[in-house]
């Protein structure tokens, strides 16, 4: 295995100093998506005076919603990790705008993201990595078997799981820090501490997400028309959306002790439009080597690596991918090998450098 930081030391001099720079862009981006999402809350103000025979017109500023939502985590993700602007302050402002509609306070997301899962990625470490078999079967654990993608999911619970994931994801880590904060809580797959300052912040922030969650929904008088078209639906196909490249970031592959990105990431080969629609996340190998490279430089990034590391390199069909999720079980037994809820169906990593 190799670690991050010696890709990052070979690579980076093969790259353009612009690549590195902070791009405002990005930040206009997550402002305008927050614009689109106040746009559509008011013109859904409204639709008590639409005739209920005109209410599909309003399913395509849905569709675009659920693309803002998706669009305020990546802006926001790229944001947090530097790529944008380098004022803290004013980051820790407008990624509070951004990730307000994920229901993640960003001081949550500067730990559990940025902290702990890229310097410990698909490790015993990471929160984000798949459960083990040996780990107790809590509620976590049974969300999971439900929800993730894997040779024993159900179809309509995968359904359920597809727009809610992510809010599972949020309320464990949540739940986890603000209300024990130590290493030893049982029901996420690897629990992390922060400081008193950090738990204290992330109350707040998350106190101030549910009071602007509470006033949108009072803002659209609570009518269930106006609720479903403009805040339950874009939500659900935002979360979707999210959990599409989410899913495939390091489930099917192996655990690894040292960080190598090559081994624990995988990027997917998407229709060009979904990259440029999601600011390149497809790319998340290329991302995990370069945190903070501005993502419009993760296609050279992988560039390099076919030249470089064309064996090592996990590219994958985005259909391809979701094969190999449904085709394998979603427990670890071991590093290499997954195994399902029962132990009885172990499976080597389809993905396996070993």
């Amino acid at each position: 295995m190799i670690p991050q930081s010696e890709y990052a030391k070979k690579l980076r001099p093969l790259l353009p100093d612009a690549a590195f720079a902070p791009d405002p862009n990005k930040l206009f981006i997550l402002l305008i998506n927050v614009a689109i999402l106040i746009l559509g809350w008011a013109i859904a103000s409204k639709l008590d005076h639409w005739s209920v025979y005109l209410l599909w017109l309003y399913l395509p500023l849905s569709l675009v919603m659920g693309n803002s939502v998706i669009l305020l985590l990546f802006s926001s993700h790229d944001l947090m990790h530097g790529s944008a602007i380098r004022n803290s302050r004013l980051m820790r402002l407008v990624s509070f705008l951004g990730l307000t509609i994920m229901w993640m306070p960003p001081t949550l997301w500067k730990a559990v993201h940025n902290r702990v899962h890229h310097n410990n990625t698909n490790s015993l470490k990471d929160p984000d990595r798949n459960y083990l078999y040996q780990q107790p079967d809590t509620w976590g654990k049974w969300i999971q078997n439900l929800f993730v993608p894997s040779t024993e999911v159900n179809p309509l619970w995968f359904t359920v799981g597809m727009t809610s994931a992510w809010l599972v994801h949020t309320f464990r880590n949540l739940t986890s820090v603000v209300l024990f904060n130590n290493e030893s809580v049982d029901y996420v797959p690897a629990a992390f501490k922060v400081s008193g300052k950090d738990r204290q912040a992330i109350a707040w922030e998350f106190l101030l997400i549910l009071g602007i969650h509470l006033s949108i929904i009072t803002y659209l008088d609570f009518n269930p028309i106006k609720l479903l078209l403009s805040y339950f639906l874009p939500l659900a196909i935002g979360y979707a959306g999210v959990m599409f490249y989410i899913y495939t970031n390091h489930m099917i592959c192996e655990m690894t002790s040292v960080n190598d990105p090559l081994i624990n990431s995988v990027s997917l080969r998407v229709p060009k439009i979904f990259d440029l629609l999601h600011l390149n996340f497809s790319y998340h190998t290329e991302h995990h080597i370069f945190p903070a490279l501005n993502s419009d430089y993760y296609p050279m990034v992988q560039d390099l690596l076919m030249i470089h590391y064309p064996q090592q390199h996990n590219l994958l069909d985005a259909g391809e991918a979701w094969r190999l999720l449904l085709q394998t079980p979603r427990h670890y037994k071991d590093e290499t090998t997954f195994i399902d809820s029962f132990g009885d169906q172990p499976v080597t990593c389809p993905l396996g450098k070993n």
